[in-house]
């Protein structure tokens, strides 16, 4: 008996109008990009293909693929076991936030290397500079507490000419810190962007994975495994996100003068009326929170500001 062919919608529907991830993935574009991919294409159980999600080497290829075919990288790669995110949902926070910019600039998103983005925590992948400096042309700062993540996006950065010289990766010395000791004294930056650790424990994590592989119907007895890698800082932290999000605010007041817009990502919904009550505390003059969803996924972003309107149109004249 023949199994029916799952119906596909054609585009991604909850992905931001602008991503470039909307439509199915064409895996003959992908593997002409980037052969290397070409062994781990196969055909899934509803005549399509695909690749195995819960292979890490198959993801990582992917990863590679799509970032030579759509952002023009042409040497990336990732130390062993370290976070290899998904696309589509990383380059929707960045067109979200880009959204969020155009309100300060006559609804007209910025572009160019004048606007500099901040990523708290960019990762040995340094996916959200890649993928802001190819659609919007922005500069950015790419912080992180782990060496090894330094080293391998400074790597990136430097292999890829569309990246060196407008992508300054740098070390954060403390690990309790987010800003000071990245953004230099009389430095200005106009947005700040942050993937948070989502878990509180590495149980926590490992328990996560195991859900998902319920969720997604594999059985067999199946090894969870993190198939999209990360170290201890880049997926779990002592209180997990909400205290690192907390954390991240009541710093940010420091730098109220500094930065025009402060983002993150809030996963976990319950979270939010801590994150709020945390925003109130600090004073922030204006708060927006950004609705994302990919898939069965819905997260969101949070963003703050402390100046006024009136503030941040003087800011983005002076600046952009």
């Amino acid at each position: 008996m023949l199994r029916k062919k799952r119906e596909h919608p054609k585009e991604k529907a909850k992905l931001h109008p602008r991503n470039r991830h909307r439509e199915r993935y064409d895996f003959e574009l992908l593997v002409a990009s980037c052969p290397e991919l070409a062994p781990f294409v196969r055909i899934n159980e509803y005549n399509d293909q695909s690749v195995d999600f819960f292979d890490p080497d198959a993801v990582k290829m992917l990863n590679k693929a799509l970032l030579v075919h759509f952002y023009d990288i042409n040497s990336w790669d990732i130390p062993q076991g370290y976070l290899c995110p998904p696309i589509p949902g990383r380059a929707d926070y960045i067109h979200h936030i880009a959204d969020l910019l155009a309100n300060c600039n006559g609804g007209e998103v910025p572009s160019g290397s004048k606007l500099v983005c901040l990523d708290v925590g960019v990762g040995a992948n340094c996916i959200y500079p890649i993928i802001g400096r190819k659609e919007y042309g922005w500069a950015f700062i790419g912080a992180d507490v782990d060496p090894v993540s330094v080293a391998s996006a400074k790597g990136i950065v430097s292999q890829n000419p569309c990246l060196e010289g407008w992508v300054d990766i740098r070390l954060q010395p403390n690990a309790s810190s987010f800003f000071r000791g990245i953004i230099r004294a009389d430095e200005r930056v106009d947005l700040t962007i942050c993937n948070p650790p989502f878990h509180a424990s590495m149980a926590d994590a490992q328990a996560g994975s195991i859900r998902k592989l319920r969720n997604l119907g594999k059985k067999g007895g199946a090894k969870p495994t993190l198939n999209f890698g990360g170290q201890s800082n880049e997926l779990w932290c002592d209180g997990g996100e909400e205290r690192f999000v907390r954390s991240m605010i009541s710093q940010s007041r420091q730098y109220a003068s500094s930065c025009l817009w402060f983002s993150t990502l809030v996963s976990k919904e319950s979270n939010l009326p801590s994150v709020y009550h945390a925003l109130r505390k600090v004073e922030a003059v204006e708060v927006t929170t950004i609705p994302m969803g990919q898939g069965n996924k819905i997260t969101r972003i949070v963003a703050w500001t402390f100046l006024s309107r009136e503030q941040q149109q003087s800011w983005a004249a002076e600046r952009w």
